[in-house]
């Protein structure tokens, strides 16, 4: 890890104390990390910056543990098994704070395009792009007018309905590394929808993510395509 490696994670540590310290006093805060609460007031209020091995620990550990009790918390499940997940997907913050957590917590290659399908994985992709400092491309079910390449992937589902993806052809290179990703991952069509993609355009899948699984037969479905990192940061 370089010098600019290790001071993107003590500042990524320090944004998830920041955010944790929001709904926690100092007190407790301590509590749930085990770090002194005078060490953590330091770290909030910028005076200095926690060493490597605790911003380490708190970005993998801590936060991960702490953002997926929020991510729980936002999600409601109705009588059908229909998960509304509205309350993490709409809330920019949250996922802002979601994106450092995911980038060191998961063992994803660093991509060169994060891509999702529109519209709900959106804001999703574009935190863990911005956090990367990489491109942002979404898949959409029709085309756009004024752009006259696209590549397409087309899929029957079981229930008989045809579905079709296009992206415009600029978005990924050939070559390019890319972090599929969707805020849930359920049978896992879409996901394969945008493997699809991934490989007409001559790239590199860097990993598959999703903010929240619904049971195991999407995850099973990403793995069984692609031997690059399949995770989800949470389960119903």
């Amino acid at each position: 890890m370089n010098r600019a490696e290790k001071a993107v994670l003590q500042l990524r540590a320090v944004d998830v104390l920041s955010v944790l310290k929001e709904t926690r006093t100092y007190d407790e805060l301590a509590a749930e990390t085990g770090l002194p609460a005078g060490d953590l007031n330091r770290y909030v209020n910028g005076h200095v910056l926690p060493g490597v091995d605790r911003a380490e620990r708190i970005v993998e550990d801590v936060g991960r543990a702490a953002i997926e009790r929020e991510l729980e918390a936002r999600i409601r499940v109705d009588g059908e098994g229909y998960v509304d997940n509205s309350g993490a997907v709409f809330d920019q913050p949250f996922l802002d704070l979601v994106a450092p957590v995911v980038s060191t917590a998961f063992e994803f290659d660093r991509p060169d395009v994060v891509l999702t399908a529109a519209t709900d994985g959106i804001t999703l992709a574009a935190s863990l792009a911005s956090d990367a400092g990489v491109r942002c491309a979404y898949a959409k079910k029709s085309k756009e007018t004024a752009v006259e390449e696209f590549i397409e992937a087309r899929k029957r589902l079981e229930s008989g309905i045809e579905l079709t993806y296009y992206l415009p052809a600029e978005a990924i290179e050939p070559g390019d590394s890319v972090l599929v990703v969707d805020d849930l991952i359920r049978s896992g069509e879409t996901q394969e929808l945008l493997l699809d993609i991934v490989g007409s355009a001559d790239a590199s899948v860097a990993g598959v993510f999703a903010l929240i699984a619904a049971g195991e037969e999407g995850i099973e479905r990403a793995r069984a395509r692609t031997d690059a990192p399949v995770g989800a940061l949470t389960r119903v």
